[in-house]
């Protein structure tokens, strides 16, 4: 990983004002990956807070493709000079917690109880810390519901007594324009499905269907 950060990073954000529960200076902050956290960082730092961002993503798939987002992630935090802490890759207990969830399509039962494991195990991560406070980049993708990732959230935090989900929106106030920027001008790594196994099954029968309908769009054309 040998990319830079722009010189104006962490000078201005879109987002006028964060309301953080409690005041939290350093909540946690769990990350999915280096380009859903890089405009959510630049905002939390403009505003005079310092994140301790957890990695626990045991979801992705397959093991090098976790380990590129992983390392593409240590070397974003490095750059920022911010607390990183990688969770355990423990893909057997994912597995075991979305059995019978396997044929669920996407934005369904699986990603609840995959962003519930995820966002407990964060909650329980920052508690361990001494840290009331966590939120995380999961609902600034495009994949995702913001809603789905809100209601694991907020199980997390009746799963483990003493912490504050910080549900706020991170798409709002112009940060999904900046974020698509930073990701443009710093050139992170292109992902082309949300993670798991079962995502990137449905990214690769959407991506055929996509050319086998170029194909006719075009055999079509000739024809004509």
């Amino acid at each position: 990983m040998d990319f830079t950060l722009p010189q104006n990073y962490g000078l201005s954000t879109p987002r006028t004002k964060l309301d953080v529960p409690l005041g939290e200076k350093h909540p946690v902050l769990h990350c999915c990956c280096a380009p859903c956290s890089t405009a959510v960082l630049e905002c939390m730092i403009y505003h005079g807070l310092k994140p301790i961002l957890f990695f626990f993503n045991p979801n992705i798939h397959p093991a090098k493709e976790y380990e590129k987002r992983r390392d593409e992630w240590l070397h974003l935090a490095k750059l920022l000079d911010l607390e990183a802490v990688v969770g355990d890759y423990c893909v057997k207990d994912w597995f075991s917690c979305i059995k019978g969830l396997e044929d669920s399509p996407e934005r369904g039962e699986r990603c609840n109880e995959c962003f519930f494991m995820r966002l407990k195990v964060t909650a329980e991560f920052a508690l361990s810390r001494g840290i009331k406070v966590f939120t995380t980049t999961l609902a600034t993708s495009r994949w995702k519901s913001k809603t789905q990732v809100d209601e694991a959230g907020y199980r997390a935090e009746q799963r483990v007594p003493g912490t504050v989900y910080w549900d706020t929106d991170w798409r709002k106030q112009g940060l999904v324009g900046r974020r698509y920027e930073l990701v443009k001008e710093i050139g992170f790594y292109n992902q082309r499905y949300c993670g798991c196994t079962f995502s990137m099954r449905s990214a690769l029968a959407q991506h055929k269907a996509t050319n086998e309908e170029e194909l006719l769009r075009s055999s079509l054309d000739k024809e004509n």
